[in-house]
């Protein structure tokens, strides 16, 4: 019998991260932000989406920290003419399409998560329908 998927909430119970809290705060920001914003697990942690599309996923490196990855989805999409202006200049570019945030400290991802919520905000806008 296959596995029941995994809440947002029953992962982050079990989960045991020392940005545990930060994490929270971040998750919380985010939902209260845009009533379009929802939440599912991918990739083993939480993953915010716009109209059901993965768009920001937190992922927990195994040498520590934590990295938001700003995203367009699984699949592959055609890069010509997308751009997105990263005001703050901290996203790292993986590919044209593909942003990581990266967060050395609990207190580092406490600090910016006004900025992060604000980014992934445009990020969702910038990536809407396609």
């Amino acid at each position: 019998m296959p596995k029941a998927p995994v809440s947002v909430d029953d992962l982050l119970r079990a989960l045991q991260h020392p940005f545990h809290d930060g994490i929270e705060a971040l998750r919380a920001a985010l939902l209260a932000s845009n009533p379009a914003i929802t939440e599912r697990v991918k990739w083993n942690a939480p993953s915010f989406c716009d109209d059901g599309d993965d768009r920001a996923t937190l992922r927990f490196p195994p040498k520590g920290g934590l990295q938001l990855i700003l995203h367009r989805g699984v699949k592959v999409k055609d890069v010509t003419g997308f751009r997105f202006d990263d005001p703050t200049g901290r996203i790292t570019w993986a590919a044209p399409d593909r942003g990581v945030l990266t967060f050395d400290s609990r207190e580092d991802l406490l600090a910016r998560r006004d900025e992060v919520v604000a980014l992934v905000n445009a990020w969702m806008r910038a990536t809407r329908g396609g």
